[in-house]
């Protein structure tokens, strides 16, 4: 079934912007990117969600090692004693955590990158519950050659923490006969995207799949 997924405006990364645009999606590979108003006339029947803000391509997240093993993603019913940022250091090192624990913190840092937009993960899979969590989330696994150094305050989960523009924080632009990985943001444009961060993330699709959804 066909997808267009519409916004104020599409930032293919590579191409001109596009005011009021579409991304039409057929199974996980985009089928069409332009005006929303010629795409959805070429196609009646297709399902149309419809976006606030920007649509970009989906974010690369350089530090997925550190976020997943070195840190400790709290569980929402823990937010009372850890709060909800993610753990580490000599916070981290406090806790007493066993491999269940473990597990569900690495579930829920994948889960809280999807939240940010990000479809590209650098990360080292030498451990079976790492590898097992990344290949069910979906996220494509990306080479970490080219990684910035790591911020004095440790990684963010915001990707455009690192000081890159949108071109510099995406894996690879939005292109026809591509897989449809893309992120929609609450920001009118790049330079308000930049300002707001990742955080502002209200959709994210991943292969095709609306993955995360805002409420």
């Amino acid at each position: 079934m066909l997808t267009i997924h519409a916004a104020p405006l599409v930032l293919p990364v590579g191409a001109a912007p596009v005011p009021d645009g579409a991304v039409v999606v057929d199974g996980n590979r985009i089928a069409a990117i332009g005006p929303y108003r010629e795409l959805a006339a070429d196609r009646p029947r297709a399902r149309v969600r419809h976006w606030p803000g920007v649509l970009t391509p989906g974010l690369r997240q350089w530090h997925g090692t550190w976020l997943l093993k070195r840190c400790y993603h709290p569980d929402p019913r823990e937010s009372g004693e850890l709060g909800e940022l993610p753990l580490s250091g000599t916070e981290l090192e406090a806790l007493e955590l066993d491999a269940a624990r473990w597990a569900g913190s690495v579930r829920r840092g994948l889960q809280r990158m999807l939240r940010h937009g990000t479809t590209a993960l650098a990360v080292t899979l030498d451990d079976p519950v790492l590898r097992t969590a990344v290949a069910r989330s979906g996220l494509t696994v990306v080479p970490s050659v080219g990684a910035p150094g790591i911020l004095v305050g440790g990684p963010d989960l915001d990707p455009f923490v690192e000081g890159h523009d949108l071109a510099g924080s995406v894996r690879t632009p939005l292109a026809v006969g591509a897989r449809a990985d893309f992120a929609v943001f609450d920001a009118t444009d790049e330079a308000a995207l930049r300002t707001t961060g990742a955080g502002s993330c209200v959709a994210t699709v991943l292969d095709g799949r609306l993955v995360y959804r805002a409420r």
